[in-house]
């Protein structure tokens, strides 16, 4: 179900009054690109999927930084009334969830990093300015976000990928608004939470993909040991887009995360 909310639109499945599950897009994405995780975890959960500010039906930020987004976030989940969540940030939406965390010490009951960085390294690195040249030079030459979607949903991959979640993929990065787009790249400049790793208390899972280029592998396990009692998984043969390219090993990933952390209540008969 889509739903508009004041400033925000999502997604959502599962009974209201169920531990709230919220899942949060990467720079390509939509809330639309969750509604496998959607259907799989409604039954145990209030699933919900927002779209990121500036996507869909969610309204854009004045100004764009990691930080305006986790504060939007921290918004969102109080307008929506969905108190200590789960959240699973992507991408982005990880790095999103890293600065929540950072600003309110425990915002939520657990968190998934899934394929994401603790940060983008310095403004003026040859790294970063080829990154950000890479992305946004073939708009700056008069390509669309739809042109380039087949293009750069390729890049993102790894082996043998679904072939549904690919075709939502590429509808997904389609329909990222180009202002959107440019200004969440733009966002990643300077964004560094490695010194708050250690601070990080609410069980945590860093998920991998072992073809990933954009968040390596080596890296995210690294990046597992500075968080006190995480729990790293890395999907063999997944590229940037695991919960598109393999749904059912990245649900299998989190489900058996979620089972440690989010207990089943017994119904005991009367």
């Amino acid at each position: 179900m889509i739903t508009r909310d004041g400033r925000f639109a999502y997604e959502a499945a599962g009974a209201p009054g169920a531990t709230p599950l919220i899942f949060l897009h990467g720079i390509g994405g939509a809330a639309r690109a969750w509604r496998h995780q959607l259907t799989t975890f409604s039954d145990r959960f209030r699933a919900i999927a927002w779209d990121m500010p500036g996507y869909g039906g969610s309204a854009p930020l004045a100004s764009v930084s990691i930080a305006a987004l986790a504060n939007a976030l921290q918004q969102f989940i109080e307008q929506i009334g969905e108190a200590n969540p789960v959240l699973v940030g992507h991408s982005i939406g990880g790095m999103i969830v890293q600065k929540l965390l950072a600003q309110s010490p425990r915002p939520a009951r657990a968190v998934i990093l899934a394929q994401t960085s603790p940060a983008f390294g310095k403004a003026d690195g040859d790294w970063q300015k080829s990154f950000i040249a890479a992305r946004l030079g073939p708009l700056d030459r008069g390509e669309t976000m739809t042109s380039l979607a087949p293009s750069l949903v390729k890049e993102l991959v790894g082996d043998e990928p679904d072939a549904k979640g690919m075709e939502l993929a590429r509808d997904c990065m389609a329909g990222v608004p180009e202002a959107s787009y440019r200004a969440m790249m733009l966002a990643l400049i300077g964004f560094d939470q490695r010194s708050t790793l250690k601070d990080i208390s609410v069980p945590t899972l860093l998920l991998s993909g072992s073809k990933d280029n954009n968040a390596p592998a080596a890296m995210m396990a690294k990046m597992a040991t500075y968080i006190p009692a995480a729990k790293y998984v890395e999907l063999a043969g997944v590229g940037h887009l695991a919960n598109l390219e393999r749904p059912d090993a990245f649900n299998e990933a989190l489900g058996g995360f979620l089972e440690s952390v989010v207990p089943r209540t017994k119904v005991t008969a009367q």
